[in-house]
C-alpha cells in the first residue's frame, strides 16, 4: 500500500529485532496475502483445520500491474535471502510512491491463485484467506492498532504511519532485519506456486494495483 513519509539518511542501516504482531502481519501479507493480516499472530493460524507450518518461501517477485499509470506504485521492494527460512531472519526494504493521498475508504481487492496440473486456480476468500475483499483497509488498521497507540516498530523508529489518511508522496523502509518467528496456515493453503494481484481504490479511483508471485515449502503439523 502506498503512503509513507519521507524518511531519510538511514540507507545503509540493518535493524535486528523480533517483530510485533503487526510487524508478523505486514511479512505474511507480502508473503501470502493481505487477507492474513487480521489473523496471523506469534503462534500461527488456526481455522478448524489441520495446521501446516511454513518452511520456506521461494522466488518472490512483484510487480506494478499498471505500466506506472497510476498514483499509487512501488518504486522498489526487496526480501532476502531467497529462499526465506521461517522461522528465520528476513532481510526487507522498500520504496513505495503516490502522487494522492490515501484517505478513507481506502479498499484492498485480492484475487489469489494456485497453480494446480499446469492451470491457475482462483483461491476463494475462506475465513479470511484468499480473494478476498476489503471495503475499508483503514478500519483494519485501526482494529490492529487502536488509534492513539504509538505505530510498532519498525514503524516508530522511522517514521513512519500506520492508519489513514496516508499523505502523497514518497516512503521509504530502509533496510531493516526481522526475526520471523513459526507461522502456520490452514492446511488447504498448501506448498506450490501462487500468484496475487492487488489492486487498491478510493471512491471507484484506482490508486494502485501489484503483482505478486512466490512458491510455499511447508510441512503439516
Amino acid at each position: 500500500m502506498s503512503g509513507l513519509y519521507t524518511v531519510q539518511s538511514r540507507k545503509h542501516r540493518q535493524v535486528t529485532q523480533h517483530i510485533p504482531s503487526m510487524a508478523q502481519a505486514c511479512i505474511c501479507l507480502l508473503l501470502a496475502s493481505l487477507a492474513l493480516v487480521p489473523y496471523v499472530t506469534a503462534t500461527g493460524i488456526y481455522i478448524d483445520r489441520l495446521p501446516w507450518r511454513i518452511t520456506a518461501v521461494n522466488g518472490f517477485s512483484w510487480a506494478n500491474c499498471d505500466a506506472e499509470s497510476l498514483p499509487g506504485k512501488i518504486q522498489t521492494l526487496t526480501l532476502l535471502p531467497d529462499p526465506l527460512v521461517i522461522p528465520g531472519e528476513i532481510t526487507a526494504s522498500a520504496i513505495l510512491n503516490t502522487s494522492v493521498p490515501l484517505v478513507s475508504p481506502v479498499k484492498i481487492v485480492i484475487t489469489a491463485e494456485k497453480e494446480f496440473m499446469g492451470e491457475w486456480l482462483k483461491i476463494p476468500c475462506l475465513d479470511n484467506l484468499g480473494s478476498c475483499t476489503y471495503g475499508d483497509f483503514c478500519d483494519v488498521l485501526d482494529e490492529l492498532i487502536p488509534p492513539g497507540l504509538p505505530c510498532p516498530e519498525p514503524l516508530h523508529t522511522y517514521g513512519l504511519p500506520c492508519h489513514c489518511p496516508f499523505k502523497e508522496g514518497g516512503y521509504y523502509l530502509p533496510v531493516t532485519m526481522f526475526e520471523v518467528p513459526s507461522l502456520s496456515l490452514p492446511s488447504w493453503f498448501t506448498k506450490g506456486n501462487y500468484r496475487m494481484k492487488i489492486v487498491v481504490s478510493h471512491q471507484d479511483q484506482e490508486i494502485g494495483c501489484a503483482k505478486l508471485t512466490f512458491s510455499l515449502s511447508g510441512t503439516y503439523l
